[in-house]
């Protein structure tokens, strides 16, 4: 029967060995860590020019990548340096409690996040055309020209008689609960008033 590689070795190289090879999956851990962070960093770049998504929603994206990845490494380091699976678990449960409590209580926020995400991605509208959110499809609602979206907003230009200058921030959670009219680049030309017999007499007077 063959006998181990390692009981060849001299006595004073297995103190050494306690420590290499935990410093060696470290390094590989570590490695693997960064590559796999720039390795995601350029998927989440490319998706944005593909998609033109706005820096306000690639970035905290990224940060959440780099914090996901940075935390299982750090778990994963610790482990590695001895210290215990229960309370490296305790641990990690304890902070997803905390992080489900505060998902519940900034839901709101949230909630318009993800729709920022899918109104960039999806492309419901964009900057440029004008929208008019309604209750039923025959109520009229808020309308104007969308200058702006971010990430809990999407500003309108209001298009009501005598609103000139005024903004509509509607959350765009909202958005995706109404029934949405869209005229692709700009406001859609408005019927003529009708005049009354009045004005149509008076015009007829002048004219002649």
């Amino acid at each position: 029967m063959r006998r181990p590689l390692i009981s060849y070795l001299p006595d004073w190289t297995l103190d050494w060995l306690e420590i290499i090879v935990p410093g060696v999956q470290i390094l590989l851990i570590l490695l693997v860590a960064w590559v796999l962070q720039h390795m995601l960093r350029r998927l989440v770049n490319r998706a944005g020019e593909h998609y033109q998504l706005p820096m306000e929603l690639t970035m905290p994206l990224k940060g959440f990548l780099r914090w996901t990845i940075m935390i299982a490494a750090l778990m994963l380091v610790l482990e590695r340096l001895g210290v215990s699976a229960t309370v490296l678990w305790t641990a990690f449960t304890g902070f997803a409690t905390v992080g489900a409590v505060a998902f519940f209580a900034a839901w709101s926020v949230l909630s318009n996040l993800f729709c920022a995400f899918l109104i960039f991605t999806v492309g419901p509208f964009r900057r440029g055309d004008t929208i008019e959110l309604l209750d039923t499809a025959e109520k009229p609602g808020a309308r104007g020209r969308v200058i702006d979206i971010n990430l809990l907003y999407t500003t309108l230009e209001d298009s009501n008689a005598g609103s000139a200058g005024t903004l509509l921030q509607i959350p765009n959670a909202l958005i995706f609960q109404r029934v949405v009219r869209r005229w692709k680049g700009g406001e859609p030309a408005r019927p003529a008033t009708p005049e009354t017999p009045a004005v149509q007499a008076a015009t007829e007077t002048l004219a002649s």
